[in-house]
């Protein structure tokens, strides 16, 4: 079988959401292989984080629902939902981007600004000095692309692929 029939049976609705957790379960894993290698996340690096387990949770629902019922418009829905999760992963991880290349502020409990404090925070605050992960400040960059950058790219090219399967026809 050639790659090309193997990626048009990979974007089959009823088959792209296997794809789609296999995907944000290696980018959760290469997020915490940097943060092993010393590279500690920000907060807007959790929020891409965050979109990631988005994606498997509703892979998982696409999964379990098509075991139940197994339907081509239901597939070519959840295509859609894990198109539009991916792109807002693309929508938060350009907008980090954005921030570290100080095209824009961004929040101010991760750029030096005062943020709030509440309770969880004060008990830290007395447990020791506290490391602060700046999000306005690259941690690294690969031909002028920090990690925020190429989780963008990645994303949008996720979320691209997902419309693609949406739009196919007969279930894989």
């Amino acid at each position: 079988m050639s790659v090309t029939s193997q990626i048009q049976r990979i974007l089959m609705p009823g088959r792209w959401p296997i794809a789609a957790l296999l995907a944000s379960a290696f980018m959760l894993a290469a997020a915490h292989a940097f943060e092993a290698y010393g590279y500690p996340p920000c907060k807007l690096c959790y929020d891409q984080r965050n979109v990631y387990w988005a994606v498997i949770a509703i892979s998982i629902a696409a999964l379990i629902l098509q075991r139940v019922k197994s339907s081509d418009k239901i597939a070519r829905i959840f295509a859609v939902l894990l198109g539009l999760a991916f792109l807002w992963g693309a929508g938060v991880a350009f907008y980090h981007a954005g921030v570290e290349w100080k095209f824009w502020p961004g929040p101010a409990t991760c750029t030096g600004g005062a943020g709030r404090w509440d309770n969880l925070d004060v008990g830290k605050a007395l447990e020791g000095p506290q490391l602060v992960v700046m999000c306005d400040e690259a941690a690294w960059r690969l031909l002028g692309l920090s990690m925020a950058g190429y989780n963008g790219l990645i994303s949008a090219g996720l979320g691209a692929l997902s419309f693609i399967a949406a739009s196919r026809g007969a279930k894989g």
